[in-house]
């Protein structure tokens, strides 16, 4: 019986060839990650197994990238116990404040390669997926375990696969490719899945898309989201001055949970309603109801990449967001902070009375900007639109791509974009 991505990987890093999905095994993980929302607890878990030392501290990844810049002492003081953590336990990957988001910096400095394990203390390690790492999230306590024996156990999940017919062209964005696997898996049909991308969509999409996939794969509850080693990866890692990568590729006999087609080249701009990313609807159609918005936001680690920026930048070439809407942006990476201003897309920005952030998790979940009263509408493209995400439980939020939010910001009402705008 043929092996899916997600068995083949983890029958190697287990060093168990004949695994197979279902079969709990013991997992060497190639990279670890945490950030300053997680990092903390992970310190202090560690601490009550006394004093021992990290199992493998070169592979350790640190980042400062949620409450960053350290909006409170707390966070200040959080900042404060991972640097010193880092200094005396020899970590020396460590990404401080104003860096960027975790998940974009492991991808945008090819920090790992195809066919490695990355296991982080955040739920959206899925991302890295779009470059063919089997990513996952652990909570705090399986990660200082996993710090003091370098191992940690998983079940090899299941897989569906996702054949992606025809390809996409902007204003269309991996986020409506997302929404619509929501619309027919919800919250949970993936839950405990792999997720697995293939057909000549999938080959067409570029590495931003492909990565804002695999991010969003986690709202349906998968374990993981991997897409295959092809040109686009192959490239990618070239670009890097790495060409010694594994083109890993499922058995042609693999067996798959189910399958799923999406047929692109007729997919239209969509829209999450409140108050879950399942709640599906075209935002051609949302737009009819003209439900007006206070704020919109771009950036997070599930579209702050330079393509979503882009994008956003195209629809605001020239227009004005509208008197009533607030508009913040906030670039992933210190990186695509710069190529946005290399390339002239700050200026749109601020021409538009748009404010850009610094790089930061930041307007995901509030995390000193972004926060919504009673009331207020806001449209996002981050991942989670739950009540209460955006600071009180009275707030609405809608979920879009960087060009359905760019729209509406400028519309001042939920709207996707179209051309005679």
């Amino acid at each position: 019986m043929g092996k899916t991505l997600a068995e083949k990987i983890l029958c190697r890093a287990s060093g168990r060839p004949d695994a197979h999905s279902g079969v709990i095994v013991q997992v060497e993980p190639d990279a670890i990650l945490t950030h300053d929302h997680q990092g903390p607890m992970t310190i202090r878990e560690f601490g009550k197994f006394g004093d021992i030392e990290l199992s493998h501290p070169e592979r350790i990844h640190v980042f400062m990238d949620h409450r960053t810049p350290s909006q409170t002492e707390v966070a200040a003081t959080n900042h404060k116990i991972m640097r010193e953590f880092c200094r005396e336990h020899g970590i020396t990957h460590v990404n401080d404040v104003g860096t960027g988001i975790c998940h974009d910096l492991l991808a945008e400095q090819a920090m790992v390669k195809p066919g490695e394990v990355v296991v982080g203390t955040d739920s959206h390690t899925v991302t890295i997926g779009g470059l063919g790492v089997f990513g996952t999230g652990v909570g705090s306590s399986e990660m200082a375990a996993l710090w003091a024996r370098g191992t940690v156990w998983f079940k090899i999940p299941s897989t569906i696969k996702v054949v992606l017919k025809g390809s996409i062209h902007p204003p269309i964005n991996g986020k409506d490719i997302a929404l619509a696997l929501l619309k027919i898996l919800n919250t949970d049909g993936a839950t405990y899945k792999a997720m697995e991308f293939h057909g000549e969509g999938a080959r067409a999409l570029s590495i931003g898309n492909r990565l804002t996939l695999c991010n969003m794969c986690l709202e349906m509850g998968a374990k993981t989201a991997i897409f295959p080693v092809d040109d686009v990866i192959r490239a990618y890692y070239a670009e890097h001055g790495i060409t010694d990568i594994e083109a890993l590729q499922p058995d042609e006999d693999a067996v798959y949970e189910r399958e799923i087609h999406i047929d692109l080249d007729v997919l239209p701009a969509l829209v999450a309603l409140p108050d879950s990313p399942g709640k599906v609807a075209e935002a051609a159609l949302v737009r009819q109801e003209r439900r007006r918005i206070d704020q919109a936001l771009i950036g997070t680690c599930t579209n702050g990449r330079i393509n979503d920026l882009r994008e956003a930048a195209a629809v605001l070439k020239g227009k004005k967001v509208h008197e009533s809407v607030r508009m913040l942006i906030v670039p992933a990476t210190r990186q695509v902070l710069k190529q946005c201003l290399d390339e002239g897309l700050l200026e749109i920005f601020l021409n538009a009375n748009a404010m850009v952030g610094v790089p930061a998790c930041g307007p995901c979940g509030a995390y000193g900007m972004g926060a919504v009263a009673a009331d207020e509408v806001c449209i996002t493209t981050g991942s989670r639109n739950f009540i209460a995400r955006l600071g009180s439980p009275k707030g609405i939020i809608y979920l879009g791509s960087p060009a359905t939010v760019a729209a509406s910001a400028v519309a001042g009402y939920v709207t996707d974009y179209a051309e005679d705008q």
